[in-house]
């Protein structure tokens, strides 16, 4: 389970990088139109996407001993989303051996 895990956070990583260099080679973020950015699903997908962040960030909070350790991922989700999110789950899944339960990785050391 160890090694899928990497492997989709990896493709997750990888994925996102993708997307993104092509999302900027098409146009700047600043650029987004006010048809695009006040939509409502545009606002309800931003909402979800936070909220998630949120939620996962929970998780790191929960695993991190350290205040600024803490700090620095919070601000690391809501600036770079699943980028944070994917390397925060590799880091994780790189501490442990490949045949590791999944509650190695979950659960405090």
């Amino acid at each position: 389970m160890i090694i899928l895990l990497r492997i989709w956070f990896t493709l997750t990583f990888l994925a996102m990088l993708i997307v993104t260099v092509w999302a900027s080679l098409q146009g700047a973020v600043w650029e987004i139109p006010g048809t695009v950015s006040g939509h409502p699903w545009f606002v309800a997908t931003l909402f979800d996407a936070y909220f998630a962040f949120i939620a996962f960030f929970c998780w790191v909070a929960y695993k991190e001993d350290a205040l600024w350790k803490r700090l620095v991922w919070l601000v690391a989700l809501l600036l770079l989303g699943n980028f944070a999110i994917s390397a925060y789950c590799l880091i994780q899944l790189f501490k442990v051996k490949p045949n590791a339960s999944l509650r190695e990785v979950l659960v405090r050391a």
